[in-house]
């Protein structure tokens, strides 16, 4: 009785390891596309894609870095594989090049691509607390990665002047747009000057805010004639209506 359940186990164990065996040699084989020729072509075609994406920003240098494909991919070999940018993507902070393979496999995966764009942007000549009025002394340009946040650098000083720190900061920080609290121009209830602009004429006149007047936010307004119109704040208790 023993030797037989001694029979069964080791036939048990055969089996398992023949299971293994087959479970590999079938497996694709492991295959990193990213041959030197390739990466070149990655390579190229990320820094065209970044080039057209920073053309509103004369002088700007890109820097590209590349990342690896992810450790667990077991790719099947192919015969050529073309590179392509995602279509919406953009090549800014942390993106992606897309890798599909066009002869001898099915397999489409996605290389990480860091893209920094140096620029001249507005950062901070000294520590501030939250809450703190900018002033020009508190700001200097510096090349610096404006690519590096979601939120846009701020590279104007009419963009931040006379603006409050949303947070507290550090000297050599680069503002952000958010950096900063959003202005209120008038409060709800507040008689504002609404002017009206389009082609070959500008009219204004007055009207009752029914919202809080925030900077870069459609807010509705009554007007004298009781009629209800969307303008967008741009001044103390003055918003504009464009068609």
């Amino acid at each position: 009785m023993k030797w037989l359940h001694l029979h069964h186990l080791l036939a048990l164990g055969l089996a398992s390891a023949a299971c293994a065996a087959w479970a590999q040699s079938s497996a694709p084989a492991a295959a990193t596309p990213l041959d030197p020729a390739l990466l070149a072509r990655v390579r190229e075609l990320a820094q065209q894609a970044a080039q057209a994406g920073v053309a509103e920003l004369p002088g700007a240098r890109v820097q590209l870095e590349l990342g690896t494909l992810d450790a667990r991919l077991r790719l099947a070999p192919c015969g050529q594989v073309q590179p392509y940018v995602p279509p919406g993507q953009r090549m800014w902070g942390r993106a992606r090049i897309g890798l599909r393979c066009a002869q001898g496999a099915a397999w489409n995966v996605s290389l990480p691509v860091t893209v920094k764009v140096f620029a001249p942007a507005l950062v901070l000549t000294q520590s501030l607390p939250a809450g703190t009025a900018l002033e020009a002394a508190h700001l200097e340009l510096k090349d610096v990665d404006v690519a590096a946040d979601r939120s846009p650098a701020l590279m104007q000083p009419e963009q931040a002047l006379g603006r409050p720190l949303a947070q507290a900061m550090n000297a050599g920080d680069t503002l952000l747009r958010a950096s900063l609290r959003t202005r209120q121009w008038f409060a709800a209830g507040d008689t504002v000057r609404l002017v009206a602009q389009g082609a070959g004429y500008s009219v204004s006149g007055e009207a009752q805010a029914l919202g809080h007047g925030l900077e870069g936010q459609a807010v509705r307004l009554r007007t004298e004639s009781g009629r209800i119109v969307s303008a967008m704040p741009v001044a103390p208790r003055q918003a504009e209506v464009t068609p």
